[in-house]
């Protein structure tokens, strides 16, 4: 048997055949599509409560940011910064740390989830809450 039979007779019996190729092959094109954003194309901003913040960017794009946790008065600021990690694009919440003021001082919020919003889903939030 050849080295690259072998292979693929392993990669079969252990499951990771052609079903694993066809979904890597499905997920290439989703990350290929998202969507980044620049700390200074952010516009406006709004927060539902101390955990979810939303940022319009770009003019028309809209992005939900999840805290890993509380983000103390984030809900009440005027103003927010970002802190980008790596460059100057915010593609993943791992790109990006939100900075604000509270009662204690400059506090800085760590991004679990950042996701682009559908035009529906932004018409779907209530008014307060839209950036």
């Amino acid at each position: 048997m050849t080295r690259s039979k072998i292979l693929l007779s392993l990669l079969a019996v252990a499951g990771l055949g052609v079903p694993a190729v066809a979904q890597a092959a499905d997920t290439a094109p989703r990350q290929a599509t998202r969507s980044c954003f620049r700390a200074a194309d952010v516009e406006n901003f709004s927060a539902a409560d101390d955990r979810t913040v939303y940022l319009r960017a770009n003019r028309k794009q809209v992005y939900r940011l999840d805290m890993f946790g509380s983000c103390p008065d984030v809900d009440w600021a005027w103003r927010i910064g970002i802190k980008n990690r790596g460059s100057s694009w915010i593609c993943s919440a791992m790109d990006a740390t939100l900075i604000t003021r509270s009662s204690a001082g400059v506090r800085q919020c760590a991004v679990s989830k950042l996701t682009l919003m559908t035009p529906e889903e932004v018409e779907a939030l209530p008014k307060r809450s839209r950036p």
